[in-house]
């Protein structure tokens, strides 16, 4: 297993010239393993598509990708894995190549490939999980025949979650108390267990702007079984409580994402 500061370097050693690499040949001996290498064929986007490879390695424990230069072979003993950029150098999914030669129905003829490689890079690229979930959401659709228009549509990934109002075994407490939403999801609070309760956000604990009475649900659930859903658009962290287990400590918190 090799640092990544090693790997780092090795990579860059690999995209040099064949002089400097002759000239650091007798360094590298060392880490360069007998066996063959190994390159995982993916066939090109499209015509004009360039391949590159990734030198895949383990670095702490964890496999990662490191880009080789374009032209650049992959190492003996190691395995790589091949990338395709378009003529104007746009990162292209792998999932798109194999898609492409193994769907042969008219669906593959149309759907909007470039969106469904955006969707697909979005979701390994992005830092945020509602991005990431959303990517993926939308990918999906697009895959399974679903128009640009309707995917781009904001409630297309939404979700909605559920909190009970009330334990199973009957205590007074949301469960969980605590949830955390995508900006334009839901949440469905369910009237489980000693109720009757209700749903009031505190006005002084949740984003600027946002009206507490229009969130909240001042009249009580009083049958089990009862829900009262509500949509958030406004991103931060929101306090709320059950007005007749307030002092119970029936208390919630939802952050939107």
């Amino acid at each position: 297993m090799f640092s990544k500061a090693f790997i780092l370097a090795f990579v860059g050693v690999l995209g040099s010239s064949n002089a400097e690499m002759n000239h650091m040949k007798m360094g590298l001996r060392a880490y360069e393993p007998t066996s063959a290498a190994v390159v995982e064929d993916v066939n090109d986007f499209s015509a004009g598509s360039i391949v590159h490879l990734d030198l895949e390695v383990l670095v702490d424990g964890e496999r990662q990708l490191f880009p080789l230069l374009p032209g650049v072979q992959c190492p003996t003993g190691h395995t790589c894995r091949s990338r395709t950029t378009d003529a104007q150098g746009q990162a292209q999914a792998p999932m798109i190549s194999v898609l492409k030669n193994n769907m042969k129905t008219p669906l593959a003829m149309s759907l909007n490939w470039e969106e469904l490689n955006n969707e697909l890079n979005t979701v390994v690229v992005s830092n945020n999980f509602c991005t990431r979930r959303a990517a993926m959401a939308k990918a999906a659709g697009l895959a399974a025949g679903v128009s640009v228009a309707t995917v781009s549509q904001p409630a297309y990934a939404a979700e909605t979650k559920k909190v009970k109002m009330g334990s199973d075994s009957g205590g007074l407490q949301f469960v969980p108390a605590k949830v955390s939403i995508c900006k334009g999801d839901s949440v469905k609070w369910i009237n489980n267990k000693g109720g009757p309760h209700n749903i009031l956000f505190d006005e002084e604990a949740i984003p600027s702007g946002v009206d507490s009475e229009k969130i909240s649900m001042d009249e009580p659930l009083e049958e089990e079984g009862e829900t009262f859903v509500k949509k958030f658009d406004t991103t931060g962290d929101y306090d709320y409580y059950c007005v007749p287990h307030r002092g119970a400590g029936m208390i919630g918190k939802l952050t939107v994402a």
